[in-house]
C-alpha cells in the first residue's frame, strides 16, 4: 500500500531503485501535483489514496535540481535530502545508497559506555563544517570521548543557527557539507571507534522557509507551543505526519548510519493518541534493527520527571533508551554557588545534588515552589538511562551573554564540577570546549533573511533580558560577530592553564573508564552523605569487591575530618594535586582514624583495600 511505512529504503520524497526514480509525496491539499526538474517538462504525479501523489520515472537522476508544482506553484520538496541553495532554493536529488561505506565492522557501543561530547558544527572548528570535525577526531579520542553528539544539522536559513530553526528535517545543512559530508564524518567516526548521536527536532519547526503547510495539515491549532501551533500528531490527517517523522528517524539510522538520536524537548510534543508517537517510533526502530542487525538508541530531552518516557514498552512506557537530566545540572550549579533565580530557585545547595545522586530526579513527587505543585515521580530506572552534565548548549547559550563555566566559576570549581559529573552513576556529557576551560561564549545566533523576522528576533531577545540591563546589552543574534565570538579558541591550548585543564579532564575520564566502581551505572551500589553547613558531599560507590569514597568540597574553605572507614584506603584522584595547579597535602594512604584535610572546591577519591 502507498501509505504504508517502509524499512529497506526511504519511500517519501525522491528515492531511486534500479536506476528508476520513485517519487512519493503527501499533499492532500492539492488538486494537481507535478515535478519540475531543471531542463525538463513538468512530470505529473498520479493521485493516490490518503492524499499521496506518486511518480515512477527514469528521467530523474541523482544530482538534479527540482521543485514540486503544487497547484502550479513551485515549492521546494519538504522531504528533500539536500538544499544546495538554502531554504528558499530548489531541492536536489540525492541517492544516499551511492556512498561507499567502510564501516561494516562497526558495532554500536553499549549505551553504558557512551561518554558524550556535544558540539555545534558551525562553531566547533574554524572551518565550521563536517570536515573540520573530522580533523579533530583524534583529539577527541585522546580526550577519551566515545560518542559525539551533533547539534541539529537539518537545513536552516542562512549559515548561522543553533539548528533548532530547521525547516527541512530530511536535508543536511548545505554550509556544513550536505548529506555526503555527514556520511563521510560518520564513516570516519566509526573507523576510529566513536559513535555518533544526532540531535533532531520533532516538537516544532522554524519560521523561515517552512513550506509544510503548503502540502497538508502538518500543524494543528488544538495545542499551542512556545513556537506556535503544535505539530499534528493526533488531529485529522495525523497518520501521515507521524509517518513523516518516523521515516525521518529511520533514514538517519539506515542511510546515514547514525548510532543514536537525541530528540529535542519531547515534553513539547502534544499527542493524546492511544499510542504516543514516541512509543510508535520505538517500535518502528526496533523493527529496523531486526532487519539490519545494527543497534540504535533513542535519547530524549524531557523535563517532566516522568519515567514513562524511559520505561520499556513492556511496562507500558514509551521505550526511550535514556533522557537528559537537567535537574542534576541545576542542583550542581546551585551547589557550586551559582544564582538561584528562575528555575534554579527550586534547588538547595548540597541537599539537592545529593538527591540527584540518590534519586536521579531531584523532584520525585514532592512540592515544587517554582511550579507551585507536586512534581515528578520515583524511578528505579538504571543510571545508564540518565545523561548528566555541568554544561550544555542550552544552559550556556540561553544566558544573556552566553557565559561558560570558565567565566562564572574559579579554576578549582570548574574541576570540581566535572568531577561531580564523572563520579555519578549516570552517563556523562561534555559541552565542546569545557575540557580546556574555553573562555569564549556560546551565544544565540541566527542568519535569517526575512527583515521582519530578524527584527522580531532581535526585539524578543532584548525583551527577554530587559531585567538584566545592568549586565549590558544582549548580543545581536543576527550579527556575524555574535557567531564568530562563539567559535572555540583552539590556540589557547598553547597556554598553561588551558592545557592543565585538558590534561585534568583526560585523567579523570581515564579513571572513570578504568575503575569499575566509577564506570558502573548501578544506582543501587551507591551511598551518600552530606553536610549542608560544611557544603561537603561524601559519595560511596562500589562494584564487586572494590569500593571508592569520593569527597566533594563545594565550600571555599578547607574542611578537616577523621577518616572513619574500617578499611585502609589509597588515594586514586585529587583535583587539588600539584599537577592540576593545586596545593593539596592529602595523604596517599588513609588508615582508620586518620585526619583528612579537604582543600576548598576540590574532589578527593580514595580506593579501599577491601569492602
Amino acid at each position: 500500500m502507498i501509505n504504508e511505512l517502509t524499512f529497506e529504503r526511504r519511500a517519501l520524497g525522491v528515492s531511486f531503485r534500479a536506476g528508476v526514480a520513485e517519487v512519493l509525496i503527501w499533499a492532500p491539499a492539492c488538486d494537481r501535483v507535478a515535478l519540475q526538474a531543471d531542463g525538463q517538462d513538468p512530470l505529473p504525479l498520479t493521485q493516490k489514496e490518503f492524499g499521496y501523489w506518486y511518480l515512477s520515472t527514469p528521467k530523474l537522476r541523482a544530482g538534479m535540481p527540482y521543485r514540486f508544482m503544487l497547484n502550479d506553484e513551485p515549492v521546494a520538496d519538504v522531504t528533500s535530502l539536500y538544499q544546495p541553495e538554502g531554504v528558499h532554493g530548489a531541492s536536489q536529488t540525492v541517492d544516499p545508497a551511492n556512498f561507499s561505506w567502510t564501516d561494516d565492522g562497526w558495532h554500536n557501543l553499549p549505551l553504558n559506555d557512551y561518554l558524550l561530547y556535544e558540539l555545534h558544527t558551525g562553531t566547533f572548528t574554524p572551518e565550521g563544517n563536517f570536515s573540520g570535525i573530522a580533523r579533530q577526531l583524534d583529539y577527541l579520542m585522546q580526550l577519551g570521548i566515545t560518542a559525539i553528539e551533533l547539534m541539529p544539522v537539518a537545513q536552516f536559513p542562512g549559515e548561522r543557527n543553533w539548528g533548532y530553526d530547521g525547516v527541512f528535517p530530511f536535508a543536511v545543512q548545505n554550509s556544513y557539507g550536505g548529506p555526503e559530508g555527514l556520511q563521510q564524518l560518520v564513516n570516519l567516526c566509526h573507523q576510529k571507534g566513536i559513535a555518533v548521536v544526532l540531535d533532531v527536532v520533532y516538537n516544532h519547526m522554524g519560521p523561515e522557509g517552512n513550506y509544510l503547510t503548503k502540502y497538508g495539515p502538518y500543524f494543528t491549532a488544538k495545542y499551542k507551543t512556545p513556537w506556535g501551533d503544535a505539530l499534528n500528531f493526533d488531529d485529522a490527517g495525523c497518520d501521515s505526519v507521524r509517518r513523516y517523522f518516523i521515516e525521518n528517524a529511520l533514514m538517519w539510522f539506515r542511510d546515514f548510519h547514525i548510532d543514536a538520536l537525541r530528540l529535542d524537548a519531547v515534553h513539547a510534543i502534544k499527542d493524546f493518541s492511544p499510542k504516543h508517537i514516541l512509543r510508535e517510533l520505538r517500535e518502528r526502530v526496533d523493527e529496523l534493527m531486526g532487519l539490519t542487525g545494527r543497534s540504535h538508541y533513542l535519547i530524549v530531552e524531557c523535563d517532566l520527571n516522568d519515567r514513562r518516557f524511559i520505561d520499556p514498552v513492556t511496562k507500558d512506557g514509551y521505550g526511550m533508551d535514556a533522557q537528559w537530566t537537567d535537574e542534576f545540572h541545576h542542583a550542581l550549579r546551585v551547589t557550586a554557588g551559582g544564582e538561584k533565580t528562575g528555575y534554579y530557585s527550586d534547588f538547595n545547595a548540597v541537599s539537592s545534588l545529593a538527591a540527584a545522586y540518590r534519586h536521579a530526579y531531584v523532584y520525585h513527587g514532592q512540592y515544587s515552589a517554582h511550579r507551585d505543585k507536586k512534581f515528578g515521580m520515583v524511578t528505579d530506572n538504571p543510571g545508564g538511562q540518565f545523561v548528566v552534565f555541568s554544561q550544555n548548549h542550552d544552559q550556556v547559550g540561553n544566558r544573556m551573554l552566553g557565559e561558560r563555566s570558565s567565566q562564572l566559576f574559579s579554576f578549582e570549581m570548574q574541576k570540581l564540577l566535572i568531577g561531580a559529573v564523572m563520579v555519578s552513576p549516570f552517563l556523562p556529557l561534555l559541552f565542546m570546549g569545557e575540557e580546556f576551560s574555553a573562555p569564549s561564549p556560546f551565544q544565540y545566533f541566527v542568519s535569517h533573511t526575512d527583515p521582519e523576522l530578524v527584527a522580531a528576533v532581535q526585539k524578543g531577545r532584548k525583551e527577554e533580558f530587559a531585567a538584566f540591563h545592568n549586565q549590558g546589552e544582549a548580543p545581536d543574534p543576527q550579527a556575524p560577530e555574535t557567531f564568530e565570538h562563539s567559535k572555540l579558541p583552539w590556540d589557547l591550548l598553547n597556554n598553561t592553564p588551558n592545557r592543565t585543564m585538558l590534561n585534568y579532564y583526560r585523567s579523570l575520564i581515564a579513571l572513570r573508564k578504568k575503575v569499575p566502581a566509577l564506570n558502573s551505572n548501578d544506582r543501587n551500589q551507591l551511598d551518600i552523605a552530606f553536610d549542608e553547613d560544611a557544603q561537603v558531599i561524601t559519595l560511596c560507590r562500589w562494584e564487586a569487591d572494590e569500593q571508592l569514597t569520593c569527597y566533594l568540597n563545594f565550600s571555599a574553605m578547607r574542611r578537616q575530618f577523621s577518616f572513619q572507614h574500617s578499611a585502609e584506603a589509597r588515594k586514586c584522584f585529587d583535583s587539588a594535586a600539584e599537577e592540576w595547579g593545586g596545593l593539596s597535602t592529602a595523604p596517599e594512604q588513609l588508615s582508620p582514624g586518620t585526619m583528612l584535610q579537604l582543600e576548598p572546591e576540590s574532589l578527593l577519591i580514595y580506593r579501599h583495600a577491601y569492602v
